[in-house]
């Protein structure tokens, strides 16, 4: 190839090469200026995507929170503090013994009280960006979204610790898009509320951890901490930190006990291990702990520290904790009430309206975090108790069947003899300590505070005595009668009460005589000559709540015949107005409740209430203070107590010994104690074990061992050197004690003039007495009667006191009775006073009596014969002997043959008895001595008598006191 060729080719080449470049250069101009408008246009269309989206998520999200009502600051503030507390108990001198039951058991904290590792645990697991985020994290919140879309089952979460606090404290845990967007923009709204302390602090308190060792349901770090690991939350080290820290993700999977209480199985204890690891992973790989508290965490053995079940509040002082929170709710029911402008008695009145407001008084006492703080002395409380669980004689236990509602079978349960006792403090009313029970178990009901039960004769010194007193009717000492009666009533019925020995009548006796052994005779006709004062006036103003109409005109109510009845707190409430000197003070339990802050929501003030003088008060308690000593009803008492006080007290039971009752006081404390069974017409003392105690003796022996009790454990309580004051008006004053006047020369002469205590200032003795006469009498039986015309004279004495029949129909009074019985031989006044009756003698002559010999006494019965006043003694038809009534019915006699024949009041003759012959004895050979003659007195023969007694054997003497006593 020429060069001229090779030229020409290098150039073609060459331009070749350059055409080449340049329409590549061309055409990467035009590729790249499409490329680029394309991106352009993409990213115009994708703006345009985004915004479109944007707008469309931000309605979506405008639509989903349009209802959502704006909440101011302190709205949003107030909701997110309002959280549910479990209230607390106490007793007096602030001692806690537990929690109210709730639903759930929480207990407040403040941050500062709360271990670090607990809160960098929080931290690591539920919100690791707290301290920056402003309540919401949105590539949380995204990735949220798509484990949602995706339905992906490692589900990490996406909400703050904001969110759970709103999602916790103002909306609810529904699972929608709509409370999740609600939850955002609140979230978003209370971080400019509140400071991230506050809304820390707030997440551990609310946050639900499963279960405590008990198996109650529990919320907040506070109570966390104590009810799994039984320490408070700032003592928690790391491994119990994180342990607790990983519990809200799934509470009752990871919590480490049953629902009825006690630990889980190991297998099942795994799964919360498993997260307390991981919770630990997450606190090293975030820089809370080093790799060396890691290492040493994951592998302690957190289940040594897991709590043992103990009992609860509840389960410890069943009835202590009920009755603590029925009254609370009784309080805390009118304080809401008042706050919605109801008055406190139409709660009383209205039981639809009480109803409502108990339901939510109940709701505010167990979920609003009060600290009820009660009147109960702790250790006397666990003394009396014990004293209460360890007595040996309440009775006989019977076994009842019981059929089971769902199955149908038939169980049987065991139906005790129950206790209700308590102990108030007299000058305050403060319950001090209580017995509810045998045993909750058979039957849940306080019987100290909520069995209401008829007081049986603990009723007579509250509407009878005390009232009559007051009135100015009777002193202390002031004569009444204990005289059988029968009076119809409103009903038609006839009402013939008697006394608790049926056939006995003290006739004319002392008020204070007649309380202390408790005579219902006695009792009820005094309670007629008050009646239409309505003395039961008295019993309401000492809160007596059952009263019915019928109770404050029925007779029998004088000695416990309430319709419904009283609770023991009632009545032994009731008789410390007299310890108090007239002024009823209400009991109580409740001293006072605090709110979560210290508040103080209700504080209880006495508001005494003057119901009786203290000159009465202490009249009444003068007459109580016998009934405890030898003689009264009550003397077991201080025969089983260990030291000695200034105690009144009364006793009662019921008809059938369906109740026992025994109260009584002393200048600081009031005790009242009753047995009884819950089938009221089960008798205490005739039931299947025949040989129990009596009643009285049992409630003796219970109420003195707790008084020895409570001044063993509480003696600055008991107070028993304390003595009752005598008010300046209560005098002592002589009177007539037959009549209640002022004594006459007559009543002086008689020996029948009393002294005893008065009120001054209502009653004193100052109209002479004029019943007394002087008669001759003869005894019948035992009772004094006025001698006839026709009396045999020998029966006959002389210089008896009697009576006028004004006096009579005075005493007895619209109600009747047998005058006889005034005086009867059981009578303080009986060896006195002559009956002033005359006997109703019949027309027939008396029956016979049947005589036996014993060596040289022959011996007989009494005539059966209602009217006899006395025997003759016959020998051979010749009368030798006058035997009054009353007498021994035996005479001495020598040989002969003897007979009796019986005499009465009119001076008739029975028939004789059989005849008893004592044979003479056989005479000695008699020897002869010639005696000397000089200074021998002449021989005089013996008298003979009138009634033909050869002076042998003297006649049998005849005194002025033949009542047969």
């Amino acid at each position: 190839m020429s060069k001229h060729q090779k030229n020409r080719i290098d150039l073609i080449e060459e331009k070749l090469e350059t055409m080449t470049k340049t329409k590549w250069a061309k055409g990467m101009r035009i590729t790249s200026g499409v490329t680029w408008n394309l991106f352009l246009l993409f990213i115009v269309v994708g703006l345009t995507l985004v915004v479109f989206a944007g707008s469309v998520g931000a309605g979506y999200f405008a639509s989903l929170v349009a209802k959502e009502p704006l909440r101011s600051k302190q709205e949003m503030r107030d909701a997110i503090f309002t959280y549910e507390e479990t209230s607390e108990l106490y007793l007096a001198g602030n001692i806690y013994i537990g929690k109210v039951n709730s639903d759930i058991e929480r207990k407040e904290t403040k941050l500062e009280s709360v271990s670090p590792f607990v809160i960098d645990a929080v931290f690591a697991t539920e919100d690791e960006y707290f301290a920056q985020h402003e309540g919401i994290v949105p590539k949380a919140i995204f990735r949220g979204l798509l484990q949602d879309v995706t339905n992906s089952d490692n589900q990490t979460g996406g909400s703050t610790l904001t969110q759970q606090l709103i999602k916790n404290q103002i909306l609810t845990n529904e699972v929608s898009y709509e409370r999740k967007a609600k939850e955002m923009l609140l979230a978003m709204r209370i971080e400019h509320f509140m400071t991230k302390d506050e809304i820390l602090e707030a997440y551990l308190n609310i946050i639900p951890y499963g279960r405590n060792s008990n198996g109650q349901n529990i919320a907040g770090i506070e109570t966390a901490a104590g009810g799994i690991f039984a320490l408070k939350a700032a003592k928690l080290n790391l491994p119990q930190a994180a342990f607790i820290a990983g519990l809200p993700q799934a509470p009752f999977a990871y919590t480490p006990f049953k629902s009825g209480g006690g630990l889980k199985e190991q297998e099942f204890l795994q799964p919360g291990i498993n997260r307390m690891k991981t919770v630990l992973f997450r606190m090293k790989e975030t820089g809370y702990i080093t790799e060396q508290q890691y290492n040493e965490a994951i592998v302690y053995d957190i289940t040594k520290d897991f709590r043992e079940p103990v009992m609860r509040a509840n389960e410890r002082y069943p009835y202590l904790t009920q009755e603590i929170q029925n009254r609370t709710v009784d309080i805390l029911a009118e304080i809401i009430a008042e706050k919605d402008g109801v008055d406190a008695e139409r709660l009383e009145q209205e039981d639809k309206l009480r109803e409502k407001y108990s339901i939510l008084a109940t709701r505010s006492m167990k979920n609003d975090g009060y600290r009820i703080y009660s009147t109960v002395n702790k250790d006397l409380y666990d003394k009396m108790n014990e004293v209460g669980n360890d007595f040996e004689s309440y009775g006989f236990t019977y076994t009842r069947e019981v059929k089971d509602s769902h199955s149908g079978e038939v169980e049987f349960a065991e139906d005790p003899v129950q206790v209700g006792a308590i102990m108030i403090e007299n000058s305050t009313g403060k319950i001090l300590s209580f017995i509810g029970g045998r045993g909750h178990e058979h039957q849940a009901l306080n019987h100290a505070t909520q069995a209401f039960r008829q007081n049986g004769s603990a009723m007579k010194p509250l509407l009878v005595y005390a009232p009559a007193i007051e009135y100015g009717v009777i002193g202390a000492g002031s004569p009444v009668v204990d005289v059988k009666f029968s009076v119809k009533q409103a009903n038609g019925s006839m009402w013939t009460p008697s006394n608790y020995t049926k056939s006995m009548e003290y006739g004319i006796i002392p008020a204070r005589e007649a309380l202390s052994k408790s005579l219902n005779l006695a009792t009820a006709r005094l309670y007629r000559d008050i009646l239409d004062r309505r003395p039961a006036e008295f019993l309401d103003k000492m809160g007596i709540s059952k009263l019915l109409p019928g109770d404050y005109v029925n007779p029998s109510t004088s000695y416990g015949g309430m319709t419904v009845g009283m609770s023991v707190e009632e009545n032994t409430n009731a008789f410390a107005t007299f310890a108090n000197g007239g002024q009823f003070i209400d009991a109580y339990i409740v001293e006072k409740i605090e709110d979560m802050d210290g508040n103080i929501v209700y504080q209880h003030e006495i508001e005494p209430v003057d119901v009786f003088s203290p000159e009465t008060s202490y009249i009444v308690t003068d007459m109580l203070r016998d009934v405890v000593k030898t003689g009264g009803t009550g003397s077991q008492v201080t025969q089983n107590m260990k030291f000695t006080t200034d105690l009144a007290a009364k006793t009662g039971t019921t008809q059938g010994y369906g109740d026992a009752w025994l109260v009584g006081y002393n200048p600081n404390v009031s005790l009242g104690v009753w047995l009884g069974y819950k089938d009221r017409t089960r008798s205490l003392y005739y039931g299947l074990e025949k040989q129990t105690l009596h009643p009285t003796t049992r409630t003796s022996m219970l109420f003195a061992r707790i008084m020895n009790a409570a001044n063993e454990v509480t003696p600055e309580i008991v107070g028993a050197s304390a003595k009752f004051s005598r008010p300046d008006g209560v005098v002592e004053k002589s009177f007539c004690g037959i009549s209640g006047l002022a004594p006459s020369a007559a009543c002086s002469s008689a020996g029948l003039v009393k002294t005893d205590l008065f009120n001054a200032k209502v009653m004193l003795p100052t109209k002479p007495d004029d019943s007394i006469t002087s008669s001759s009498y003869v005894s019948v039986k035992g009772t004094r009667y006025l001698a006839l015309p026709s009396t045999p004279s020998e029966f006959v004495s002389s210089g008896g006191t009697g009576v006028n029949q004004v006096f009579i129909d005075r005493m007895l009074g619209p109600w009747g009775g047998d005058a006889s019985k005034l005086f009867p031989a059981n009578s303080a006044f009986a060896s006195h006073v002559v009956s002033g009756a005359i006997f109703n003698a019949d027309d027939v002559a008396p029956a016979p009596v049947n005589v036996s010999l014993n060596g040289t006494t022959i011996t007989w019965g009494n005539s059966p014969s209602n009217d006899v006043i006395g025997y003759y003694v016959y020998d051979n038809n010749v009368k030798i002997g006058t035997i009054r009534d009353g007498s021994s019915n035996t005479f001495t006699v020598g040989s002969g043959s003897y007979s009796v024949k019986a005499v009465d009041i009119t001076g008739r003759l029975s028939n004789g008895s059989n005849a008893v012959t004592i044979a003479a004895p056989e005479p000695e050979e008699e020897v002869i001595e010639t005696p000397p003659t000089e200074n021998v007195p002449p021989v005089t023969p013996p008298p003979v008598t009138e009634d033909g007694n050869d002076g042998g054997t003297p006649p049998p003497t005849s005194g002025d006191d033949e009542t047969g006593e």
